[in-house]
């Protein structure tokens, strides 16, 4: 037979080798895999198809027990060649004909792969610290590096590298890494610039690289199929823009951070990229479902990395509440999505802490500083608890801390007013219309030597676009006043200052919405903080442009509200999410009013604001006096926005849009306050069919991200219409969903429509299943009420033919005051009081056509 050939296979040999025969059953002893680069065969001329066979059986043996063989040195003794293994039967060679035909079939059917659209890159850069060497360093070296470290993320933080992208820094839990340093730019020279600079800082002598991860933010065509050529095809403008902030997304302001990067699965069975496109997507729309159900509380910034990285995409999670991240994941499992085709890599968990914390995190103190730990620990360094000190405040010892600055803000809050006198009475020049946080520091020391420290944290300053200016005044008492574009850069800056040479305190005040003229020409102050005299509404009142550019901050435009005529932002200081429960019942109150459009928190790097917009200013003035009752808020502001015309046109086109959508039997509305529209047509088919068609048209529906549910609603008494509910988060796609809604069979006008018949107050309402009987009971007693009020026609209860606790209420008048004097009544608020008890979510109102 010839001389034995000698075979040795790489360690990665291909997954998906085509091999169709029955697997030989070898000792794993006569086995050497040895690590050369390539397959060598030494072949006799005489037997050739036995050696293939021989090869084919060994690849098919080496994948079976991959993991369990050990790398043996290149001179291992060649192995024998076993016996060939007896022929199939006809069976086996038939199911490997099939096989190898759709093996042959798939190879040959190239997949189009779908478009994507990339945005910003991403660095994830994990550092390990070295511990040993940061505890022996002296002092004067940790110093330095805490110095550069903190300055470096500082800066990066402000994008003094570039004019677009985000960096954030997080603490690592567990022994993977340390730090987490993440990095989002416009391009792949900033990231190499960005890590090569944290190279050059004292702090890389202290840290080795664990990990990095490099990929660029993209968005695909599973997304929407016009992707093909870029974001300039997608024609609908809410679904560009939501890509758009895909592709450049902010780091959000969450406590808690997990990065993980992943691939799709491409093994004999499951290989992602041999399914059909439509599959693919069917498989993405219903992961996609998952996610949503998180909507609020985790975020995420999906990045791809083929030909980047060793993976094809990397995933970072955004969430407060590290266990929301753990649920959501965990459901993703069960997903076919994950289960079929999902592998992946290692997971890093992080919390975020400012750059002002980096020496806190070296001297194992809790970060961020600002959110000390609940109870008490042992600090093993000094034998004290934390929170306790020994010894004097000027023995040199800063606890470790390599020389940091306390970042903790080091003045005691004052408004607006106060703040303006005192610095008036030193004669301060402040740029007060640039400035949103202003200090005031006294010092016992000479101005001179003030002003020598100052110049210096004055060159750190200046690399912040947050930073306005900074000046020493000399007086009676040297005086630093140093102005900010928001409260959270100056409350790290207060941390420096207090420690400048005999300063004994300073004060801050918002300045937002406060221009120069504030302060009384007299430079008496007394009147600063009163409270508004009565009969005057608690807000200051702005130009129009000045207020979008203090709304602008935390994501509100009310241009973006045509039914808006005024506008009123009130700053708190309490943080936004211990506010919302305040504002949603607030929120309640208002929405009786027919003049709310919209009240809502917003949050921007540690500033918190509550926005509410009115049809007109007097309206909003009977909000103004309740915003002033939440926790923590001060000085408000408010602007019209009548003369400007906002939204006149578009109320004449929406109006224009739904009454084309009523000539089609369709109604649509916006829930007040919401972000969602909402579709309702009625039907003379029967419940089976018009279910049975709308499922057809669901499918579709789904594959589009702004969709929310469709469904089909039967009247509770068995009387009236069937009706279907489509509800959409933009009126882009509502108008473009009606479309198709109003083809469904037999879809007509509502039952009994009479002359001058307002429209249809539709109540969205989801019932905890304990309550679902009083729910029914209690319709039919506010049922009754109805019927004795004037303007009622028809009232009716709709359940989901899908499910029972999903109902609303279709509710007709005939006219518009007549809907609303009911839902002023005492009778609707006890309503609502009850509903609170019985409601699995809170009621969405919508006045249909």
């Amino acid at each position: 037979m010839g001389r034995t050939g000698e075979v040795g296979l790489r360690w990665t040999w291909k997954r998906s080798y085509p091999y169709n025969g029955p697997t030989p059953q070898y000792k794993p002893q006569r086995i050497a895999v040895c690590s050369a680069r390539f397959a060598r065969f030494t072949r006799p001329s005489d037997d050739s198809a036995t050696f293939n066979e021989q090869l084919s059986c060994c690849q098919t043996f080496y994948r079976a027990v991959r993991g369990r063989l050990v790398r043996l040195p290149q001179s291992s003794p060649a192995w024998r060649r076993p016996a060939p293994s007896p022929a199939p039967d006809k069976t086996s060679r038939g199911t490997q004909k099939r096989h190898y035909a759709r093996t042959r079939r798939t190879a040959m059917e190239r997949r189009k792969a779908p478009g994507t659209e990339e945005g910003w890159y991403v660095l994830h850069d994990l550092r390990h610290v070295d511990w040993d060497g940061w505890r022996e360093a002296p002092e004067t070296v940790r110093e330095r590096a805490v110095e550069e470290g903190t300055d470096y993320l500082r800066r990066h933080e402000a994008l003094a590298d570039a004019e677009e992208g985000a960096s954030a820094v997080f603490s690592v839990v567990g022994h993977d890494a340390d730090l987490l340093v993440l990095h989002l730019r416009p391009t792949l020279e900033h990231l190499d610039r960005a890590q090569r600079r944290l190279e050059s800082t004292a702090l890389a002598a202290f840290t080795e690289r664990a990990d990095s991860y490099v990929s660029v933010t993209e968005v695909s065509g599973y997304m929407h199929e016009d992707l093909t050529d870029g974001l300039d095809d997608i024609d609908d403008e809410s679904t560009r823009s939501y890509m758009q902030q895909r592709i450049y997304p902010e780091i959000p302001d969450a406590d808690h951070v997990c990065f993980y990067p992943m691939d799709k699965r491409r093994g004999p069975e499951d290989n992602w990229y041999d399914l059909p496109f439509d599959e693919r997507a069917e498989y993405m729309s219903a992961h996609g479902e998952v996610g949503r159900e998180y909507a609020g509380r985790v975020t995420q910034i999906i990045a791809g990395s083929v030909g980047l990285d060793d993976h094809e995409w990397g995933v970072t999670l955004f969430a407060d509440d590290p266990t929301d991240i753990k649920e959501l994941l965990y459901e993703m499992r069960f997903d076919p999505s994950s289960s079929r085709f999902a592998e992946f890599g290692d997971f890093y968990v992080g919390r975020r802490f400012p750059p002002g914390d980096l020496g806190a995190l070296l001297a194992g103190e809790a970060v961020p500083t600002d959110e000390p730990l609940d109870g008490t620990t042992t600090d093993d360094t000094t034998g004290t608890d934390d929170g306790e000190t020994t010894g004097d405040a000027d023995d040199g010892d800063d606890g470790g801390s390599g020389g940091r600055p306390s970042t903790e803000s080091a003045h005691e809050p004052v408004d607006a007013g106060t703040f303006l006198a005192r610095a008036d009475a030193h004669g301060a020049d402040l740029d007060v219309e640039a400035a949103g946080y202003g200090l005031l520091f006294e010092s016992e020391a000479p101005a001179a030597t003030v002003a020598e420290e100052v110049e210096g944290l004055r060159a750190n300053f200046d690399h912040y676009d947050t930073h306005v200016g900074t000046e020493v005044l000399d007086g009676e008492r040297t005086v630093v006043v140093s102005l900010w574009a928001n409260q959270r850069a100056a409350d790290t800056a207060s941390g420096f200052l207090a420690d400048l040479p005999g300063v004994d305190g300073g004060v801050g005040a918002d300045l937002e919405g406060h221009g120069a003229d504030d302060a009384d020409d007299t430079g008496d102050a007394s009147d600063a903080g009163d409270e508004p005299r009565r009969g005057e509404p608690p807000h200051e009142s702005v130009e129009a442009t000045e207020f979008r550019r203090l709304a602008h901050r935390f994501g509100v435009d009310p241009g973006d509200h045509p039914a808006a005529g005024y506008a009123l932002l009130f700053r708190s200081e309490t943080a936004a999410e211990h506010l919302v429960e305040e504002v949603d019942d607030l929120r309640e109150r208002f929405e009786s009013h027919e003049g709310h459009v919209l009240t809502t928190v917003r949050a921007d790097s540690g500033d918190t604001a509550v926005v509410s917009l009115w049809a007109d200013g007097s309206a909003a003035d009977t909000g103004s006096e309740s915003l002033t009752e939440l926790s923590g808020v001060g000085a408000g502001v408010g602007a019209a926005f009548e003369s400007e015309g906002v939204g006149a046109d578009t109320e004449r086109d929406d109006d224009d849009i739904r009454g084309e959508l009523a000539d089609l039997g369709v109604y649509a509305g916006q829930p007040h306050g919401e972000g969602v529209y909402a579709l309702v047509l009625y039907s003379e088919a029967p419940v089976e069919e018009l279910h049975e068609e709308l499922a057809g048209l669901r499918d579709s529906f789904e594959g589009y991200e702004s969709h929310v549910k469709s469904a089909v609603y039967d009247d509770e008494a068995g009387e009236g219409r069937p009706a279907v509910v489509s509800i959409w988060e933009t009126q882009d796609a509502a108008d473009r969903a009606a479309e198709f809604l109003a083809d469904l069979p037999g879809v007509v006008g509502r039952t009994d429509e009479a002359e001058g018949d307002f429209g249809t107050m539709g109540m969205f309402y989801t019932v905890k299943p304990d309550y679902r009987g009083e729910f029914v009971d209690t319709f039919a007693e506010v049922g009754e009420v109805l019927g004795g009020m004037d303007g009622h026609l028809d009232t009716r209860l709709m359940v989901n033919r899908e499910d029972e606790n999903d109902m609303f209420i279709a509710s007709r008048w005939r006219q518009r005051e007549d809907a609303m004097a009911f839902f002023r009544s005492e009778s609707f608020r006890d309503t609502v009081e009850w509903g609170r008890e019985v409601l699995d979510d809170r009621p969405r109102h919508v006045f249909l056509a």
